[in-house]
């Protein structure tokens, strides 16, 4: 089989370039048919950017770029007619209903009326929005308005999606059933593209990996492979109240004897070790601090460990630059 037709995307040292940065500067991805594909970086790291060249929304500065067998220049169409793109804010009217977003979508799109109705009928149904669809979108809470968002790129079902950070936000049970609707999209047969500052969310839905920074690709695998890419343990404490976190991460320095990195969950940290007897020592100094532990585990780093070794910062930096938000 063909690398362009067994790739839904394929690039060369492709390039973006604004003014005097370079927003993307030499990305190589071979991105097979059927797996959610996860870009992950901190904002400003070229994610969006390499999206928007991708979909045809920006002509590339330098290298090539095929889309399921099509090159996104001289293809652009066909490119679009088989792509679908959720970016990182709503695209729908506030002023309508899910009905009516879903249903004037769908006729847009060439369904006749029965057709259109019956479309936004089935992804309300799928995206848990059937309570609420007679009601203006303006009213949803902001999970509500990105399943939405989602499933109106989902009129049509592409081959391939392109979710560009879908969870930014979202609190956790809206974060977790987009997840689902993601979960089950691939399940139907579409590849999706993630791009996500969140490493919780690349490890809990990504097949495969690349970590973009400053506009290239520094590192790209499975989840695993990252993880062992670091090379050794890791002591991951849950604590049972967060304002616990600087006292508790003072003690594991002091018992491990190396740094402690702070997760983005904000009752959560680590720390980098292969030694058993200093982890069992770093618990029973929580202990007699009478800092509480509600889980703990020992192995392998996190992702976000993983991140801080490649970048030397962690993803969610806060990092943002006009191009990449674009």
């Amino acid at each position: 089989m063909s690398s362009q037709s067994s790739l839904a995307i394929e690039t060369s040292g492709l390039v973006k370039v604004f003014g005097e940065k370079r927003a993307v500067d030499g990305v190589d991805l071979a991105i097979p048919q059927g797996v959610v594909y996860g870009v992950l970086g901190p904002n400003g790291a070229g994610k969006t950017t390499t999206i928007r060249m991708l979909s045809t929304l920006l002509t590339p500065d330098g290298g090539t770029a095929r889309v399921l067998g099509h090159d996104v220049v001289k293809e652009a169409d066909a490119v679009r007619r088989r792509v679908s793109l959720t970016g990182q804010f709503a695209s729908i009217d506030e002023d309508l209903t899910a009905t009516e977003n879903l249903t004037l979508l769908a006729r847009l799109l060439g369904f006749s009326r029965a057709q259109a109705a019956e479309r936004a009928e089935e992804l309300l149904a799928a995206f848990d929005l059937t309570d609420a669809a007679g009601r203006q979108s303006k009213t949803y809470s902001g999970g509500m308005r990105r399943r939405l968002d989602i499933a109106a790129s989902l009129v049509i079902t592409p081959d391939l999606l392109f979710l560009d950070e879908p969870t930014t936000g979202l609190d956790p049970r809206s974060r977790n059933q987009v997840w689902d609707s993601v979960r089950a999209m691939v399940a139907l047969g579409t590849t999706i593209l993630l791009t996500t500052q969140y490493l919780d969310e690349a490890d809990q839905l990504a097949d495969r990996i690349a970590v973009i920074d400053h506009g290239r690709v520094i590192a790209e695998g499975t989840t695993g492979e990252l993880k062992s890419s670091v090379g050794t343990g890791a002591l991951h404490v849950r604590l049972v109240d967060a304002g616990d976190r600087p006292e508790a991460s003072q003690v594991l320095t002091r018992a491990v004897a190396s740094p402690v990195f702070q997760e983005s969950d904000p009752f959560s940290l680590s720390v980098r070790t292969n030694d058993n007897e200093r982890v069992a020592r770093a618990l029973a100094e929580l202990a007699r601090a009478d800092i509480a532990v509600s889980d703990f585990s020992f192995g392998r780093p996190s992702l976000d460990e993983v991140f801080l070794a490649l970048t030397g910062r962690p993803a969610e930096d806060g990092t943002t630059d006009q191009e990449d938000a674009a």
